[in-house]
């Protein structure tokens, strides 16, 4: 691997990027116009003709301000930020310009409308990051987003780094290579281990190479070494990914001590907080009245559907809440009425079902599920019960996978972290590959769940929900 071919042009994509959010902040008010004459076939009632020019100029204004926010001081347009993250970044900023349209209006005292302003911020919420997306979308199938990676190290850290990355497409990190000097290995996760230091060198001059070092915790002398050399050859961007795993990462803040090598990490368990606790119990509460508002028609013709084998519709299995503590977690029946039964009968005379069943408690062919039932647990629609849990406090619209008594033991230290939180009627397990991924990483889903919690990380996993119960991916 002497030279590569790369298109990335990162002039480009930072002005396309910023004519996309230019442009759209800007037809923002265009459409709340053009909204506010559908419905009442007028607009000089809500913005005078002697005050048009301003307040078009004026939004324009803010608009050349916003984007200016985004590029120098967010560095959006530079930076490769993860989606959720860079999206919670546009929103926040988004709304603030919408509160200084309110203080311009009033300092100026123009004619306020609210149902412009509504309108013209409703559309530069949705029209900014979605057409952000796209651009960048875009400029990927182009190959211009991409940018050529070479992660150095290829253990553990390495490859965990490589996988996140593979997660997050849209970063545009196009990782080539590994480089370790001491490898054994030929390839790792399917890439190209590079040894010889000159081949990086070489590999740079064909165009400009991203590098991210990855080594473990026990090789500091080598993140140490390869900085100092990267920066002699003029790199001036290079991403450290620290070995720390475990450690929680959206609730932490970082500052050092001047003069000194020494990183201080103060971590919070926002779980922790009261305020935290009560922020996310009204949000549970809202949303999932809100839910059930609107599914209210579907769950009747559910029960109705499930009781026709004369059995119950709904039932409660005992799982294991908060601090321990049991409830009968709600949901449509989806098998028979003898499934204890079938199921003995199934792991005594099946080796093969009982290994299975042993490893996930699950079955992938599972002989109690009804007709019925296949179809609500393929479409999770088996689980709208569990909104009166959440209604009564013992579970959560977002929280850990609901577990039996016996599955704790398999938690091991982990098992802390699970009794911190309500359990979830959906979570980053059920995101992330739900009954495809094994029981190890379903712990660590859990408990990276509990330390990382905030509530945008719940409002994100519940947009992932949506796309994964609608692809029903990993669900039996």
């Amino acid at each position: 691997m002497d030279t590569i071919d790369n298109k990335y042009n990162p002039q480009l994509c930072k002005i396309f990027l910023a004519i996309s959010d230019l442009l759209f902040f800007n037809l923002a008010l265009w459409l709340s116009l053009g909204c506010v004459y559908l419905v009442f076939e007028d607009v000089q009632r809500f913005v005078p003709q002697e005050q048009f020019e301003g307040r078009v100029f004026s939004h324009f204004i803010l608009s050349v301000i916003c984007v200016g926010w985004f590029w120098i001081r967010l560095r959006h347009y530079t930076y490769r930020k993860p989606f959720w993250y860079e999206l919670k970044e546009i929103l926040r900023t988004i709304a603030i310009f919408a509160v200084f349209d309110l203080a311009l209006t009033a300092f100026t005292k123009w004619q306020f409308s609210r149902y412009v302003w509504v309108f013209c911020w409703t559309f530069a919420l949705i029209l900014v990051p979605l057409f952000r997306a796209v651009t960048k979308s875009l400029l990927n199938k182009l190959g211009i987003w991409k940018k050529k990676t070479i992660i150095l190290g290829s253990g553990q850290n390495a490859q965990g780094a490589h996988s996140a990355l593979q997660s997050e497409e849209m970063l545009g990190f196009d990782v080539i290579a590994f480089f370790d000097t001491d490898s054994v290995e030929k390839l790792v996760n399917g890439l190209p281990v590079i040894k010889g230091p000159d081949a990086i060198w070489n590999l740079n001059r064909t165009g400009e190479i991203h590098y991210i070092l990855a080594y473990e915790s026990t090789d500091l002398d080598k993140t140490q070494f390869w900085l100092r050399e990267l920066s002699k050859h003029h790199c001036r961007s290079v991403t450290v990914v620290p070995s720390f795993r475990g450690l929680p990462l959206y609730n932490t803040d970082m500052s050092f001590i001047f003069s000194h090598e020494v990183m201080l990490l103060r971590i919070q368990n926002n779980l922790a907080k009261r305020s935290s606790r009560f922020l996310k119990r009204v949000f549970d509460i809202i949303c999932s009245i809100m839910i059930l508002v609107i599914t209210s028609p579907l769950m009747i013709y559910l029960w109705y559907k499930v009781t026709r084998d004369g059995g119950p519709a709904i039932y409660g299995h005992q799982r294991v809440g908060r601090h321990g503590k049991l409830f009968p977690c709600y949901k449509f029946r989806s098998m028979v009425l003898n499934s204890q039964e079938v199921l003995k009968e199934l792991l005594d005379n099946d080796s093969d079902a009982r290994a299975e069943w042993e490893k996930d408690f699950k079955l992938k062919n599972d002989p109690r599920i009804t007709a019925v039932g296949r179809f609500i647990r393929k479409t999770s629609l088996d689980e709208l019960p569990q909104l009166f849990n959440v209604l009564k406090g013992e579970m959560s619209l977002v929280g850990p996978r609901p577990i039996i008594s016996d599955e704790l033991e398999r938690y091991f230290d982990d098992v802390d972290y699970y009794l911190m939180a309500k359990p979830g009627m959906t979570g980053l397990w059920q995101v992330s590959g739900r009954n495809d991924v094994d029981y190890e990483t379903r712990v660590y889903f859990d408990s990276w769940y509990v330390k990382n919690w905030t509530l945008w990380n719940d409002i994100a996993i519940l947009f992932k929900t949506v796309r994964v119960v609608l692809h029903r991916d990993g669900a039996y």
